[in-house]
């Protein structure tokens, strides 16, 4: 979204205020043996408060206020009732609405409790990523520049990223242009991030895949190759120089 005048701002960030806290306030009610339906319908309730609709569900009918992955599981994890939350566990909460005729996304990955199963390098490596990449853009850089930053980085650390999930444009909907921010370089996309502009930046790090494939239910995304990923997302404002991070609240670098 190109944000025009102060108006516009003002509504991208009070609803990235809104998901960048219930993101924050989802990770910090997270517990062993809790469901992941119970972890999503606190999440949907806080969105309530706030006035503000779930994005996936208004925007593709998904059976959940947020997507929440368990372990294996790479995006799109529906919430459960049957799904309970152990220690160790690799959890990763995406949460995106809208408010007022604004959108905005973020998302974290995060370990429940003690590293049982050795994941934290994985989750450091996709937060240290995401800042890096984000600190990159401004007006003019290239798209293909940092996907290529991004993969770089993930290699230096022995991992992978995904090539089917990407960032991407947000504001006056979920998904807008730039479409596909990827983590890779694709040489023959020439756009540039423009000033001015609403996006979501997004790290997929993988320890094993390159794709993912998705499962019978329709939405729930696992790595082609199997392992595990983590995923970091913030909705950011473009300038000439550092960016502005309309989630920053969601504490996903604290």
């Amino acid at each position: 979204m190109l944000i025009k005048n102060d108006s516009e701002l003002k509504g991208m960030q009070e609803i990235s205020k809104v998901v960048g806290t219930t993101l924050r306030l989802m990770r910090e009610y997270a517990r062993v043996g809790m469901t992941t339906k119970e972890l999503d319908d606190y999440g949907g309730e806080i969105l309530k408060r706030y006035g503000a609709k779930s994005a996936p569900y208004e925007t593709y009918g998904f059976p959940g206020y947020s997507c929440i992955c368990v372990n294996e599981e790479a995006a799109h994890g529906i919430p459960s009732a049957k799904k309970v939350l152990q220690e160790g566990d690799l959890i990763n909460i995406d949460v995106s609405a809208e408010l007022n005729g604004f959108w905005s996304d973020n998302g974290g990955s995060f370990i429940l409790g003690e590293d049982l199963n050795k994941h934290q390098a994985l989750v450091d490596a996709s937060k240290e990523i995401l800042k890096k990449a984000i600190y990159s853009i401004k007006g003019g850089v290239k798209i293909a520049d940092v996907g290529y930053l991004i993969e770089s980085e993930a290699k230096k650390r022995g991992f992978k990223v995904i090539k089917n999930l990407a960032g991407h444009g947000v504001g006056r909907s979920l998904h807008e242009e730039p479409e596909n921010i990827l983590n890779y370089r694709v040489k023959t996309n020439h756009k540039r991030f423009k000033k001015n502009t609403t996006v979501a930046i997004e790290t997929f790090i993988s320890t094993h895949s390159s794709v993912t494939d998705e499962l019978d239910d329709g939405w729930t995304l696992v790595g082609n190759k199997g392992g595990f990923v983590t995923q970091h997302e913030h909705t950011i404002l473009v300038n000439d120089n550092a960016p502005l991070i309309l989630t920053a609240c969601n504490g996903i670098w604290d």
